[in-house]
């Protein structure tokens, strides 16, 4: 249990470290512009149009390394968030046999909430309640993956 929850501390001390850092700090298209320089599916990506925050992403609308940047930066939400789903949902199981999923998707879905209402006030920063629902399906999808293993583990074990 101990390990669980040393985990916890530090993925949620790593989101709010990144969270807590102003867009021009954090952006990796300098990095994008040199390693993708020859815009590799650039062809491919011109087909997604992703709304988000009442506005269109694509690479026809922000430029193929700031789409590219986009697609990183929401990926790491749902990722992050998903292991950190898994991490409570891991934690729930070894407290309580009731409702270990519900509890942990509710927990990220508040903690997700806080650091979105939290970078609403820091400069340079927007909290968007669309990073609240992509963080919790990261979440969802990352506990429900978890569970079918378990599940699938727990028929293989002999008895």
């Amino acid at each position: 249990m101990k390990k669980y929850i040393f985990l916890i501390v530090a993925a949620l001390s790593i989101i709010a470290f990144s969270s807590s850092m102003s867009y021009q700090s954090q952006t990796i298209v300098p990095e994008l512009r040199v390693l993708l320089a020859n815009k590799p599916f650039e062809e491919t990506l011109s087909l997604l149009k992703i709304p988000y925050w009442g506005r269109i992403n694509s690479v026809e609308s922000r430029g193929y390394f700031y789409f590219v940047e986009f697609l990183i930066r929401k990926a790491t939400h749902f990722i992050g968030f998903g292991i950190v789903g898994v991490l409570f949902y891991l934690l729930y199981r070894k407290l309580t046999w009731r409702f270990p999923a519900i509890l942990a998707l509710a927990t990220v879905f508040l903690i997700a909430s806080l650091d979105e209402i939290r970078q609403a006030f820091s400069p340079g920063r927007t909290g968007v309640f669309s990073d609240v629902l992509l963080d919790s399906s990261g979440a969802l999808f990352f506990i429900i993956i978890m569970a079918i293993i378990l599940r699938l583990k727990r028929r293989k074990l002999p008895r």
